[in-house]
């Protein structure tokens, strides 16, 4: 038996978040280094997965397959592809800062609060969560899919009821109670798009007779397996409306705002960066493979959805006092535009739709610990408390700087080659829709540049005259990302070589080709 590699990369962080638990409560501080040593050893095996795949190889790779309850069909399946294979990186990248960035974030409070915040379980539950999102990125059974994809909500209801962000202007009480209130919204959120998922995943195998998405792909390809048009629309249904609502696609993105506001800063990149891009992922996987036809049918509802949340998102941003807000519709907004990108039906469109979680993922995680950092700095979240940064602390600024101008899709940083492959697909196909989203682009660069203005130039206020310049392990979080920015900005070649035969593959799921450019030839 060949090794199995995805197993042992899923089960590393879960075995990390048992040991972290298990440290006596005295050692917070072997805690966090045994949680970041698993967090490492994790990236070092998603690397050893990234070199291993073959982009020209098959289609899932580094399978394994094990019968798990066999009376109902179920099997333990793994494999990646280009697509999922990035994501797992991603995850595994992303997970390191995320632990670093919160080093102090699960800390026993101040002398005389009444709550302790156990340190332990906060790193514990974050290498849980990563656990449950890698192994739904190589899930290829469904029903062991929509396992992890349920589960990994409760580490996360945790996360951010238990562990919210400190910088509260209406004190401990108020703050405790909204952040009760951000946990439950989110959790039942998701919870109703899982039941409404789980019944389509029971109507999928009352009609394919299992769960194997390889094996009803390929049914479904040759010709074997016929679904009546309605029951492959409801399906089709069941599974959008879940992943719409982890996407979080409007409307029913509203639990994002609460979260990513009441959650600290790496817990806010850990829901943005990490978790939604689960739903976005599905929608390729699940959606596009197992119902081709029902997925070109709500094409053109799905992009009107897509196109409202990306100027919804970006003109709510633009009116937000809190910066986590802020950040919150900005990702809304684009969550629209990698949406667009996947049901254009292009090869660019799901191109630029995969290489925008990428990008999005470590644009976001810049600019949201960045201003975690400012913000555990002056004690505050509203915009309006911050002006004349760049004076005192130079650096923070300009890695501030650095990711707002990713944010709005600066060329010659990661986000605009993925966002510019999305607008060029949807617009080849669908060119209203196309035009319509550059708005969205604008907008961006208003609020973007309106936060920066606000926080970082100016008269310096008084309370962050005295704010210190980023530390040594701020830095160590905050440069890689900015390096990684620029690089894919300039080189992407390494992204879209793994992800494009994919996005091949899922472009002949649905029998869809590139529209011919309407120009005629040079005679």
């Amino acid at each position: 038996m060949s090794f199995p590699l995805l197993t042992v990369t899923a089960a590393l962080p879960a075995v990390g978040a048992i040991a972290t638990a298990a440290v006596p409560a005295t050692k917070r501080t072997a805690a966090k280094w045994l949680a970041l040593l698993f967090s490492l050893a994790t990236l070092v095996l998603a690397i050893t997965v990234l070199v291993r795949f073959d982009p020209d190889g098959d289609r899932y790779q580094l399978t394994e397959s094990h019968a798990w309850i066999a009376d109902f069909g179920v099997r333990y399946e793994l494999g990646v592809d280009g697509i999922g294979v990035a994501l797992v990186a991603l995850t595994a990248l992303l997970i390191p800062f995320i632990i670093l960035a919160g080093w102090h974030d699960a800390d026993p409070l101040e002398t005389g609060s009444s709550r302790w915040r156990p340190t332990q379980g906060f790193f514990a539950l974050i290498l849980a969560v990563e656990a449950m999102v890698i192994l739904s990125f190589e899930a290829t059974d469904v029903f062991l899919f929509y396992i992890f994809f349920e589960a990994m909500l409760i580490p996360m209801y945790f996360l951010i009821g238990g562990f919210g962000d400190r910088a509260h202007e209406h004190g401990e009480k108020a703050a405790a109670t909204q952040r009760s209130y951000a946990a439950v919204k989110f959790l039942l959120y998701n919870l109703v798009g899982g039941l409404i998922m789980l019944a389509a995943v029971i109507g999928l195998y009352v009609v394919a007779g299992n769960f194997s998405l390889q094996e009803i792909a390929e049914a479904r390809a040759n010709g074997t397996l016929d679904m009546a048009t309605n029951t492959e629309r409801w399906l089709f249904l069941g599974f959008f409306f879940a992943f719409a609502v982890k996407a979080p696609l409007w409307p029913l993105h509203t639990w994002l705002p609460n979260a990513m506001q009441e959650s600290t800063a790496p817990v806010a990149v850990l829901i943005t960066a990490v978790v939604d891009k689960v739903g976005t992922f599905a929608m390729l996987r699940f959606c596009l493979q197992l119902f081709p036809e029902a997925s070109k049918w709500a094409t053109p509802a799905i992009l009107v959805l897509a196109l409202i949340s990306i100027i919804y998102g970006a003109l709510l941003a633009v009116g937000q006092r809190d910066i986590k807000r802020l950040v919150a519709y900005a990702s809304i907004s684009h969550f629209g535009f990698i949406i667009m990108g996947i049901f254009a039906m292009t090869s660019q469109g799901q191109s630029g739709a995969t290489l925008y979680m990428i990008n999005h993922g470590i644009s976001t995680a810049a600019l949201m610990l960045v201003a975690g950092f400012l913000i555990s700095r002056r004690g505050s979240r509203l915009i309006a408390d911050y002006g004349g940064v760049q004076k005192v602390a130079p650096v923070l600024a300009g890695t501030f700087l650095i990711g707002s101008l990713a944010t709005l899709s600066l060329p010659g940083l990661a986000p605009f080659v993925s966002e510019f492959l999305v607008l060029v697909g949807t617009f080849t196909r669908y060119p209203v829709i196309g035009i319509i989203a550059t708005f969205g682009i604008v907008l961006a660069a208003l609020y973007t540049l309106v936060l920066y203005q606000r926080t970082m130039t100016g008269p310096v206020k008084p309370e962050v005259s005295a704010m210190p310049d980023l530390r040594v392990r701020e830095l160590v979080v905050v440069a890689p990302l900015v390096v990684l920015l620029i690089f894919l900005g300039v080189y992407p070649k390494p992204v879209t070589q793994i992800i494009d035969p994919a996005v091949e593959q899922t472009m002949s799921d649905v029998q869809k080709k590139d529209p011919q450019p309407e120009v005629e030839a040079a005679k």
